[in-house]
């Protein structure tokens, strides 16, 4: 047993090992190293107040993620997948602005390791997707992926995953059609949905039950905004989603897309 403690006390003194980071933008694929990066001549020191995954004001070095996504537009469809298995979808459109709200691939330095997320867990490292300013652009939890391991584009889920899709029969304006879109935003990072996705992190949302189907909806509307306040557990990763990031009617529209492909399961 002691030398079990010894061993291990070694491991979590020994520095941080160089990370690697791959980008597959499409055209090429490019790995960047991590002292590449904390070198490149657009990297500098920011402060991150109430950090998402801290929970607290945090400094890094950091680059504007748009630097390094060259040949990405607006238009193009970006997915960043962690080492855990979260596979972040996003639009490339916000990724690529320059304020106000502003993306920053914030870069762990072996020399000075960045403190764990909690006791027993590692670091937001080697490398985290950040943001300045996050409440002018809206943007939620699910895009400040940790542990990112790669960034590649692809195309937008819904081609990638017709299982995902309402029914083809609705009107533009429907508000499955905006649930479907809120969905895509919060939930596919971690989830599935009739077994589509990329995710290796959260259950099935769908199959073999959909949480519409055994959540009274006073309660699932609570479990989203505040996921400790109903099932309290160590290891929880879901965030809550507060009315900044999800609004009354958009939390209404998302649960709307769920109760409408609780009919619409694939086997």
């Amino acid at each position: 047993m002691r030398r079990c403690l010894t061993l291990l006390l070694t491991l979590l003194c020994l520095p941080l090992q160089a990370a690697q980071l791959t980008l597959d933008l499409g055209t090429a694929s490019r790995q960047w190293q991590s002292a590449e990066l904390l070198a490149h001549p657009q990297a500098r020191d920011i402060e991150i107040p109430d950090d998402v995954s801290y929970k607290k004001t945090m400094r890094y070095r950091a680059i504007p993620l748009a630097v390094l996504l060259e040949g990405i537009a607006p238009d193009d469809h970006l997915q960043a997948v962690a080492e855990d298995g979260f596979a972040a979808e996003m639009p490339a459109a916000p990724l690529l602005e320059k304020g106000p709200a502003r993306a920053w691939l914030a870069i762990e330095d072996p020399a000075h390791p960045w403190p764990p997320l909690g006791r027993n867990k590692p670091s937001a490292g080697p490398f985290y997707l950040v943001w300045t300013q996050p409440q002018a652009g809206r943007i939620s939890p699910e895009q400040w992926p940790f542990q990112v391991a790669s960034i590649r584009r692809l195309a937008a889920a819904a081609e990638r995953f017709p299982a995902l899709r309402p029914a083809a029969d609705l009107a533009s304006g429907d508000p499955i059609i905006l649930g479907f879109a809120l969905f895509q935003k919060n939930c596919l990072a971690c989830h599935r949905l009739n077994g589509a996705g990329d995710a290796q992190f959260g259950p099935d949302l769908n199959v073999p039950h959909n949480p519409t189907e055994y959540f009274q909806p006073t309660f699932l509307r609570r479990y989203i905004r505040d996921p400790q306040s109903l099932r309290q557990w160590p290891q929880a990763r879901m965030p809550g989603f507060s009315n900044a990031v999800l609004s009354d009617q958009e939390l209404d529209a998302l649960l709307v897309y769920l109760a409408h492909m609780a009919t619409r399961k694939t086997p």
